[in-house]
């Protein structure tokens, strides 16, 4: 063992120094090529994405500026022309904003010449869908490569549950100490023995120290095994996807004959209740709280009209709420009326010229409610 590597322990926060990983960015061009090879096997008949997209167009919405929202309401099967209304600023933006991924993978991989494309492109579309959840924060997504099996998937994703939520910035009990402990060393050996790569260490080392220094929205806990599946870790309940939405989405296997069990993705179609969510302190030096706010829709303007602390659920069932808004040249405290969109009634704006300014993109999703 090398001796930045001697410095690592399960209870102590890492850094991404340590890790022995191999760091492969993608940019954002990379993305837009990837986006762009998935729309040429998109369209055709029998298309799981491309059906789930359609039946989402043909649901009646209600005209609702807050809460989840997916809209594709004119023109062609295009990321462009679906809408999403993001959770952080209440904000209405298509899917074809695009991120940086930073890929983290064995070198083993590496001295193979593997590319790291396959392992975006095989998870795209949720990709998409949950970097337009967020309008800030998200511009880059983090994905460890992993060989984990189904089982071992399971016991990895209890352990950083457990992990999180009992040693991140918090003072971790002694008994809950020699339990992390003890379960770090067992699934050490299990992986070891079965020649996983990573080892377990660095899969721990290089997630946790994700965790305390990019503070993502999401990780993706990526296995190339084909009986096996990949996990997205979120940080916050607020960023799981609504299960009034997605109860439905595909899972992702192109196999007719499989059950809704199989997936090659684990994407939470049930909420909260079906998704890994990591119980990590927010507040301080762990980064800003989350809070819900709606927001001008003009994606430069920084107006905000409301404001909502939203709490992790298991730590609090309550929530306190600004009615202040400000904007830049505004005195603090001041308060600015929202104008809603008269036409779809679902974006607000603080003035006629924002909305103006904001009219190129949102004329691409903006009709009449369906009666």
């Amino acid at each position: 063992m090398t001796k930045r590597s001697r410095r690592y322990s399960p209870l102590t926060i890492p850094s991404l120094e340590m890790s022995e990983l191999v760091h492969t960015t993608l940019d954002h061009d990379s993305t837009d090529m990837l986006i762009d090879k998935w729309l040429e096997h998109r369209g055709g008949a029998h298309d799981a994405y491309h059906e789930w997209f359609l039946d989402v167009r043909e649901r009646k919405h209600a005209a609702s500026a807050r809460g989840q929202a997916l809209f594709w309401t004119k023109g062609d099967f295009m990321p462009e022309n679906i809408f999403c209304r993001t959770v952080d600023t209440g904000r209405l933006i298509p899917l074809d904003r695009t991120w940086t991924t930073h890929v983290y993978y064995h070198r083993s991989m590496q001295e193979r010449k593997l590319s790291m494309m396959p392992v975006v492109f095989t998870m795209l579309p949720e990709l998409m869908i949950l970097r337009g959840m967020h309008d800030i924060g998200c511009d880059e997504i983090f994905i460890i490569v992993t060989d984990l099996k189904r089982q071992e998937m399971d016991d990895v994703t209890e352990y950083f549950k457990l992990v999180c939520r009992h040693s991140y910035g918090r003072t971790c009990k002694p008994s809950m100490e020699q339990r992390i402990q003890l379960e770090h060393i067992r699934l050490s050996h299990t992986l070891l023995k079965q020649r996983r790569t990573p080892c377990f260490p660095q899969i721990d080392l290089t997630l946790r120290a994700i965790l305390y220094e990019k503070r993502p929205r999401f990780i993706v806990l990526f296995s190339h095994q084909t009986t096996s599946y990949s996990q997205i870790f979120f940080t916050h309940d607020s960023f799981v996807p609504d299960e009034t939405i997605f109860y439905d989405y595909p899972t992702g296997c192109p196999n007719p004959c499989c059950t809704e069990d199989c997936e090659m993705i684990r994407f939470p179609r049930r909420g909260i209740d079906a998704a890994s969510i990591l119980a990590v302190r927010r507040g301080g030096k762990f980064g800003k709280r989350v809070r819900a706010r709606s927001m001008c829709n003009w994606v430069d303007c920084d107006v905000c009209f409301d404001e909502e602390s939203v709490p992790p659920s298991e730590s609090s069932s309550t929530s306190s709420t600004s009615e202040t808004s400000s904007s830049d040249g505004s005195e603090a405290g001041e308060r600015v009326a929202a104008q809603v969109c008269s036409k779809c009634k679902l974006v607000r704006y603080c003035c006629a010229e924002h909305q103006k300014m904001d009219w190129e993109e949102h004329k691409r999703v903006c009709v009449r409610p369906r009666p």
